[in-house]
């Protein structure tokens, strides 16, 4: 039978996830955020990602 979930890709969503949240920080940085912590917070975003992918919790 056909099995989607054979082969995870990691760096994908890896990827998507820091978009989204770059895309959500690059607003904060507009209004005065320190980009460093933005930068921070894209980079948990992008790995809280890779462990929910890697343990199939979403």
């Amino acid at each position: 039978m056909y099995n989607g979930n054979t082969r995870k890709d990691y760096l994908q969503a890896g990827l998507v996830a820091g978009l989204g949240a770059g895309v959500a920080t690059s607003f904060a940085v507009a209004q005065g955020q320190n980009p460093l912590l933005a930068l921070a917070i894209t980079l948990m975003a992008a790995i809280f990602a890779m462990v929910c992918h890697k343990y199939d919790i979403v």
